[in-house]
């Protein structure tokens, strides 16, 4: 797990990042995202409160990009923003000491910053029954709308706490659209690589993504999903 840590300081720490990311800060622990002004997915990440500080547990090969987007919002807010060579354990059985859940699901375990370690979980394996989406694998920045990959699922959007950036279109798919597109768990039978296109019958139904134990997440039009649907030879089939 390579994750980088953003550290945000200063008095207005809390309301700079609240008109930002998809979720309400003052709920902190909570899984957040910072999306384009169109509504598509940039960045996801855990929000944890520390003493005078909050901060931000990003995947490191998001973190340069984020810190640049961050420092770009922050014109006369009084925050600093640092990036931490801080470890994070994690593991899903009994929580060490000052932990924290995973606010995304339950079978997500715990988390632990300022020590490293794994405790040997298959998480892979844990994301497909749950139907958990991970950064760049199945959440691909300028790409992925937040509310086709689970985040309200997952607690990782507040339609409440008012006006972020993206927040218009989201709100939109929320309350006028349902949503025809989305994250979806299929049995496999065979191999394919992720990012396979998922055809049936000559017609495109979705993007086959991370793979366990004979299933997997796909990115799929649900008007579409069939038995016997196939990815590069591998054949593919509504998981009921």
């Amino acid at each position: 797990m390579n994750r980088q840590i953003i550290r945000v300081t200063g008095e207005d720490r809390e309301t700079f990042l609240q008109g930002l990311v998809t979720n309400d800060v003052r709920r902190a622990p909570c899984w957040a995202a910072i999306l384009t002004p169109q509504g598509k997915y940039l960045a996801d990440f855990l929000i944890v409160p520390a003493p005078e500080a909050l901060l931000i547990d990003v995947d490191a090969r998001l973190a340069d990009d984020l810190m640049r987007r961050l420092s770009m919002y922050r014109l006369r807010s009084r925050v600093t923003l640092d990036a931490l060579d801080m470890p994070v354990a994690r593991g899903t059985g009994a929580a060490p000491e000052n932990a924290i859940p995973d606010p995304r699901h339950p079978a997500l375990g715990w988390r632990l910053y300022g020590e490293a370690g794994e405790d040997g979980s298959d998480w892979d394996a844990i994301r497909v029954e749950h139907l958990i989406p991970e950064t760049l694998a199945e959440l691909i920045p300028n790409e992925t709308y937040i509310l086709e990959a689970g985040f309200e699922r997952l607690n990782g959007v507040d339609f409440r706490k008012g006006c972020y950036v993206g927040q218009e279109v989201t709100a939109r798919m929320k309350h006028k659209t349902e949503l025809r597109k989305g994250l979806a768990r299929l049995r496999i039978t065979g191999e394919a690589a992720p990012g396979t296109p998922i055809t049936h019958e000559g017609r495109e139904v979705g993007t086959l993504h991370t793979q366990s134990g004979g299933r997997a997440l796909a990115h799929v039009r649900f008007d579409r999903l069939a038995p016997g649907m196939d990815a590069a030879g591998a054949r593919l089939d509504p998981d009921t």
